[in-house]
């Protein structure tokens, strides 16, 4: 079993909902990255989302951009990125890794190179920002020749015919963008998350991850009694750009913020 089924399945169990931090490949160094990564295991994520960095992350507002920017300064690809997972492998076999990011890098490897060395790397599923669900079928196929799961972002403003199509096509969660904007929005209306919800689970037995505008213990408390998933990136990500020089200061604020929405959740 894929471990981002077998994680949910244990959650499910437990009941429990999953937390999902986001932080970007490379930023602010790329030989912190795992170390990073091992702190928010450490603090309570269940499942952890590695930004690819890009230089247009359309979907991103300035603070993942900037992290985008102080990865690229390091020159960190793709190849890096898989290597940092790989790394990551050594030493947790258990937890999830789903790359985020956007296609053009993967479209640069091939998709029967990046699969491969996906699976090479110990990665668990990849969520390609800017592929509609239409023209994803090649990827698709040599992703789950490897067992990965492909997952797709869903609007509030996703039609049900679309939304439809979405579900089709996507596999391991699907990742509900709860504001119309980009990532760090600060509007956040949980009651309407919730309605959407409601309407998207009509159409899949997928668990429903929802992500943009959760900041903090109060917000993740709230949107984990809606969904299946809190997944959090600006807030971890403004912890890291604030004392960029400081890593173990990151570790600190990363493991307390993730820490305070985990007890939240819990709870």
């Amino acid at each position: 079993m894929n471990r981002v089924d077998q994680c949910f399945a244990d959650l499910k169990a437990a009941g429990k909902k999953a937390l999902i931090p986001y932080i970007t490949g490379g930023d602010p160094k790329p030989n912190l990255t795992v170390e990073l990564m091992h702190t928010l295991v450490e603090s309570g994520a269940d499942i952890i989302e590695l930004g690819v960095p890009f230089s247009d992350p359309m979907a991103d507002g300035p603070t993942i951009q900037l992290a985008c920017e102080r990865a690229l300064a390091h020159n960190t690809s793709l190849k890096d990125i898989l290597g940092m997972v790989k790394e990551f492998r050594e030493t947790n076999t258990k937890t999830p890794v789903v790359l985020m990011g956007y296609l053009n890098p993967v479209e640069v490897m091939g998709y029967e190179t990046f699969a491969n060395l996906a699976k090479a790397s110990g990665l668990d599923g990849v969520l390609v920002v800017d592929m509609p669900p239409e023209e994803s079928q090649e990827l698709a196929g040599y992703l789950k020749e490897n067992d990965l799961k492909m997952i797709f972002l869903m609007a509030p403003t996703t039609p049900d015919a679309r939304a439809k199509t979405i579900c089709e096509h996507g596999s391991g969660y699907l990742y509900y963008v709860s504001v119309k904007g980009v990532t760090g929005s600060a509007a956040l209306d949980v009651a309407d998350v919730k309605a959407n919800l409601d309407r998207i689970r009509e159409k899949t037995d997928l668990p429903l991850g929802v992500g943009f505008g959760i900041k903090d213990g109060q917000t993740a408390a709230a949107v984990a009694k809606v969904s299946d998933a809190v997944i959090v990136g600006s807030a971890l990500v403004r912890c890291i750009e604030e004392n960029e020089n400081a890593p173990e200061v990151i570790k600190q604020k990363l493991s307390s913020l993730m820490k305070e929405m985990r007890e939240a959740m819990d709870a």
